[in-house]
């Protein structure tokens, strides 16, 4: 027997056993749609890995609680922030005026290629492939909202 099969059951006898109490239909729809949700990714990374990681970074950046901006801005809360935004930084007009919101998902494409997610900002700085090394580095940032 297929998954699917087994899947379809499920939802047979859970709307079975549903129908008698009057369920409203919009009410049973959601919660069908939220069994097949994914569940949230949790967040992974080493932050100590990324402590050692962020040498690289700290030539430009700072973190902490007397973080400044310096070359580059710096990236206290840089999570679920708009980027180009800190205040007292001078950006790039590429930086200014990009519409992305620091998301890690944003952060993880941008360390991959900083040029190619945000053509013409001013960071120099190549790149970073691995996966492993980004979410270490984003694991130690979490540490500073």
């Amino acid at each position: 027997m297929t998954v699917l099969r087994l899947l379809q059951m499920s939802l047979f006898k859970a709307l079975t056993l549903l129908k008698p109490l009057k369920t409203p239909k919009p009410l049973l729809f959601t919660l069908l749609a939220l069994m097949f949700q994914s569940p949230p990714a949790l967040a992974t990374g080493d932050p100590e890995k990324g402590r050692a990681l962020f040498s690289r970074c700290a030539s430009c950046h700072q973190v902490g609680p007397s973080a400044r901006n310096g070359f580059g801005p710096q990236l206290n809360g840089i999570i679920g922030r708009r980027a180009g935004s800190v205040e007292g930084y001078v950006y790039s007009p590429a930086m200014k005026n990009a519409t992305l919101v620091w998301s890690e998902k944003n952060l993880k494409t941008f360390l991959k290629s900083p040029g190619d997610t945000v053509p013409g900002n001013k960071m120099r700085f190549w790149g970073m492939g691995s996966d492993s090394q980004i979410a270490d580095l984003l694991a130690y940032l979490r540490q500073y909202p």
